[in-house]
C-alpha cells in the first residue's frame, strides 16, 4: 500500500498575516512489518559448551510485498551485527557453534528492510541441572539405566527430555573411550540400552535437555557389561536323571570368544567335566544340593537371605569360594568363580523352586574375562543396581 506524507510549509504575504500550506508527497511505499515472536532451539552435540547448531524460527509476515528474511548476528555483545544469511522460510538453521545474539528483518520486493525483530540471546546459563546419579542393571544384550530426575523436578516447564550416551570401556585401565555415541532420548528418568554385545563393557552418561535445546553437564559416568542370562531352567537331581543334572555356563564351541545363545546356559550331564555344577539329592532327607564339578569351579552363597530377582545379583565378591556342596533353597542366589587357567569368569544362579526330583533356577554369566559384574557393591543400597561409577 502506498501512502502520502503531509508536509507543512510556511508562506509569507506582504502586509498580511503569516499563513501555512499543506502539500502531499508520495513516499514510494511503506516497508513490510518486522518479524515477531523470534525464538530458537539449540541442537545438542554431547558437549554442553559447543552446540551442534541453532534453529531460529518466527511468525511469518503475511504481506504480499515480502521477498525474503535476513538474519543478523554477532559473536559477542560488544561486536557489531553482521548479515548471517537470508531465507524465504520463517526458519533459519545456523550450523556449528551459535553466535551470541540474533535478530531478523523482513525484506520487501524493492530490497528494503523492515525494522529489526526483537534480539534473541543464546545464554548457556539457562541450561538445566545435570542428573545427580546414574545406576544400571546388567541384562542379556542390554543394560537398564536409571538416574535422578532432579532436572525435571527443578524446572518442569523448561524440561524437554534426556539424552543417553555410551562408549566403550577399558576394564583394566578403568577408562571410558573418547568416542561417545548417542543411545537415544527419553522423557522418563530411565532407559533400556539394547542390542548390545554380551561381555563388552560400556560407559554410559545422561544429560538433561531444556526446551531451548540447552544441554546440561553430564551425569556421573557409569560402567556396565551386558551378560547372557536364562530364566526357568529345569535341572534334575543326579539320582533322578543324570543326563540333565548339570549346568555349564558357557562352552565356546567355535572359539571366537563371544558367547552366542547356543553356547550358554547348557544343561548337561552332572557327572562329567562339561558341568560347572550339578544337582545332588541327599538320600537322608531328599533335599537338593548344588555341587561344583569342573575342577576350576568355586562356589559360594551370595547372601544370607533370599534375593528378589536374578538382577539383584550383580558383582561377584573377591573371595570366599569353595568346593563344598551348598543346599539349594528357593529365593537364594549362588555365585560361581570359574578358573580356566588363562582366564577367570563368573556366573550366578537364583533358585526359584525346589522339589524332590528337580529344581528350577535362573542363571547369569559374564563372558568378559576377569569382569566380576554379578554382585552388588559393598556399601551400595540393596536395590537393583549393577555396574559402577567411572572416575571421580
Amino acid at each position: 500500500m502506498r501512502t502520502l506524507l503531509r508536509l507543512t510549509a510556511l508562506c509569507l504575504v506582504p502586509l498580511a498575516l503569516a499563513c501555512t500550506e499543506t502539500v502531499f508527497v508520495d513516499d514510494g511505499g511503506a516497508l513490510v512489518s518486522p518479524p515477531v515472536n523470534v525464538r530458537y532451539t539449540l541442537e545438542p552435540s554431547g558437549d554442553p559448551t559447543r552446540p551442534a547448531g541453532i534453529l531460529l524460527s518466527w511468525d511469518g509476515v503475511g504481506d504480499p510485498a515480502l521477498a525474503e528474511y535476513r538474519v543478523y548476528s554477532r559473536g559477542s555483545t560488544g561486536a557489531s551485527f553482521g548479515l548471517r544469511g537470508s531465507t524465504t522460510s520463517n526458519t533459519f538453521h545456523d550450523n556449528g557453534v551459535p553466535h551470541v545474539q540474533y535478530y531478523v528483518v523482513a525484506v520487501d520486493l524493492d530490497g528494503r528492510e523492515s525494522a529489526p525483530s526483537t534480539t534473541v540471546t543464546v545464554d548457556e546459563r539457562l541450561a538445566l541441572e545435570r542428573p545427580l546419579t546414574l545406576s544400571s542393571i546388567s541384562l542379556d544384550r542390554a543394560v537398564h539405566l536409571v538416574w535422578a530426575d532432579n532436572a525435571f523436578a527443578a524446572a518442569p516447564l523448561r524440561f524437554r527430555d534426556y539424552r543417553v550416551y555410551s562408549t566403550r570401556y577399558d576394564l583394566d585401565a578403568n577408562l571410558c573411550d573418547a568416542d561417545w555415541v548417542i543411545e537415544g532420548t527419553t522423557v522418563a528418568p530411565e532407559f533400556l540400552a539394547s542390542a548390545l554385545t554380551n561381555g563388552a563393557p560400556r560407559c554410559f552418561a545422561v544429560a538433561a535437555i531444556s526446551v531451548e535445546g540447552y544441554e546440561s553437564l553430564w551425569s556421573p559416568l557409569r560402567q556396565d557389561t551386558p551378560r547372557p542370562d536364562g530364566r526357568n531352567v529345569l535341572l534334575y537331581a543326579h539320582a533322578a536323571d543324570p543326563t540333565r543334572s548339570g549346568l555349564r555356563f558357557w562352552n565356546d564351541v567355535n572359539g571366537d570368544g563371544r558367547a552366542q545363545p547356543a553356547e550358554v546356559g547348557l544343561v548337561v550331564g552332572g557327572a562329567t567335566a562339561d558341568a560347572d555344577f550339578s544337582v545332588r539329592r541327599d538320600a537322608a532327607d531328599s533335599t537338593l544340593w548344588l555341587r561344583p564339578e569342573f575342577a576350576g569351579v568355586g562356589m559360594r552363597l551370595y547372601a544370607g537371605a533370599p534375593v528378589a530377582d536374578l538382577t539383584d545379583v550383580d558383582y561377584a565378591p573377591a573371595g570366599g569360594y569353595g568346593r563344598g556342596e551348598i543346599e539349594a533353597v528357593p529365593g537364594y542366589a549362588y555365585v560361581f568363580e570359574i578358573n580356566e587357567g588363562s582366564a577367570v569368569r563368573y556366573g550366578a544362579v537364583r533358585v526359584t523352586h525346589v522339589g524332590r526330583a528337580y529344581l528350577i533356577l535362573d542363571w547369569s554369566f559374564q563372558p568378559d574375562p576377569g569382569n566380576p559384574e554379578l554382585l552388588v557393591h559393598a556399601g551400595l543400597p540393596t536395590v537393583i543396581v549393577t555396574g559402577f561409577d567411572v572416575g571421580g
